[in-house]
């Protein structure tokens, strides 16, 4: 990367902020867990505790609510879902185009694998880590990585 484009990541990234997520039973849009830890802080691992009955939605709805200090053109998100460091799912979002110096939110949907090819929550607790690459357009801006536990 120049260093150029490493600086504008880091501009982006120093301005950048998950104010709040939440995930909902899509199917009713009853909150299922919220959270208003910034995920988003890169270097560490971060935890969160979800109810394991999400596991039996058939699909997720997610909102995200973010600043961002900075313009990005094609704002997106890269997923990627490990089970026990092995990559097991990955999921691409697109938002686009972000106005400097504004809140958004932005809402999608997961859906969920067959019941048949669901693991049980005692064996994905603490073996899942979601990593979560922030970009704008093909630069990346920062990763983040959550460590999931279901309660």
């Amino acid at each position: 990367m120049a260093d150029e484009e490493k600086e504008r990541a880091k501009k982006i990234l120093d301005g950048f902020k998950l104010n709040s997520m939440n995930l909902r039973d899509a199917s009713n849009g009853k909150i299922l867990w919220q959270a208003s830890d910034d995920l988003s802080v890169p270097g560490v691992e971060h935890e969160a505790r979800v109810p394991k009955k999400i596991l039996k939605c058939k699909a997720v709805s997610r909102e995200i609510n973010f600043s961002s200090a900075e313009e990005m053109n094609a704002f997106r998100l890269e997923q990627n879902v490990l089970f026990k460091d092995q990559p097991l799912e990955e999921w691409h979002f697109d938002f686009g185009f972000v106005m400097p110096g504004s809140t958004n939110t932005w809402q999608s949907m997961i859906e969920s694998a067959p019941e048949a090819d669901m693991m049980p929550a005692s064996v994905l607790s603490g073996n899942i880590v979601i990593e979560t690459n922030f970009y704008d357009d093909e630069l990346l801006v920062g990763t983040s990585k959550v460590r999931i536990y279901y309660v």
